[in-house]
């Protein structure tokens, strides 16, 4: 069995503020791009999990594709699998590549095993393994709260138009990226700003953590600056950084010379 684990980009991105937990209230829309690993998983007489593409620092089992394999077989005496993940997806770029693959596995295993588990079942389980696993799940555009893992259906699309994605050679600590957050809830709710149309997501919706990962990482903001000097419609920051992304009406002619030394991809969305 073959699945692609696709990516994500955050829609604007407000941090409203701490809770008792010391997590973050938050306000986001996740929308799926195509930008994709390669996830393989077959029966075996024993467990094995190998990786290739980008290399991923780690043991194994730290792993959230394997975490994932863990949580199903404590639960349903699973037989043994060997799992290939070949990593396209940069990680410590806010795309969510890592949950996406957990997410995958869980909805791979639930169809090689028959388990019949219901998209419901399958989110609550991938909501063990991370607070944005279970968007994967039916890994269509939904409007993110909490923690990021409450869930409400958005007629957001962005079919036809192109996105350009630069990932720059930086990964951004979470703890870099809140440190000099100050949260608050805006006037203006997110999902009115972006209902306002798209030629005003630039002066309307924002990405909170951008203020404190552009003053460590001026590059990033660098790369924000050259998508609108390419005529984006919009760009931002996805999730707490460091890839950047631009909204195009049409598809941009090429990378600037000055972004080519980072990762890029560019795709018409779906």
């Amino acid at each position: 069995m073959i699945l692609f684990p696709n990516a994500k980009i955050n829609l604007g991105l407000d941090v409203l503020r701490k809770r008792n937990d010391g997590f973050h209230d938050i306000e986001t829309v996740f929308y799926p791009i195509q930008l994709s690993d390669v996830l393989e998983i077959n029966l075996s007489e024993k467990f094995a999990f190998s990786q290739s593409g980008i290399s991923i620092d780690g043991e194994a089992e730290n792993n959230l594709v394997v975490k994932a394999y863990r949580l199903l077989k404590n639960e349903f005496n699973l037989l043994p699998v060997q799992i290939h993940l070949h990593k396209i997806i940069p990680f410590g770029a806010g795309l969510g590549g890592g949950s996406s693959d957990a997410a995958f596995a869980l909805k791979g295993l639930n169809q090689l095993f028959h388990l019949n588990l219901t998209n419901k079942q399958l989110e609550g389980f991938a909501s063990l393994l991370g607070s944005d696993c279970p968007f994967f799940i039916q890994n269509k555009p939904i409007f993110a709260e909490g923690k990021g893992n409450e869930f409400t259906h958005t007629s957001i699309s962005l079919e036809g138009y192109h996105l350009a994605l630069i990932k720059p050679n930086v990964h951004v600590p979470t703890a870099v990226a809140y440190s000099n957050i100050t949260p608050v809830a805006p006037v203006v709710s997110l999902m009115q700003r972006l209902s306002k149309g798209k030629e005003n997501w630039r002066n309307n919706v924002v990405n909170s953590f951008e203020s404190s990962v552009f003053q460590f990482y001026p590059e990033v903001q660098s790369i924000k600056e050259t998508l609108y000097e390419m005529r984006a419609l919009y760009a931002s920051m996805s999730g707490s950084g460091s890839s950047v992304y631009g909204i195009f009406n049409e598809k941009p002619r090429q990378i600037p010379l000055a972004l080519t030394n980072y990762f890029s991809w560019m795709e018409e969305l779906k």
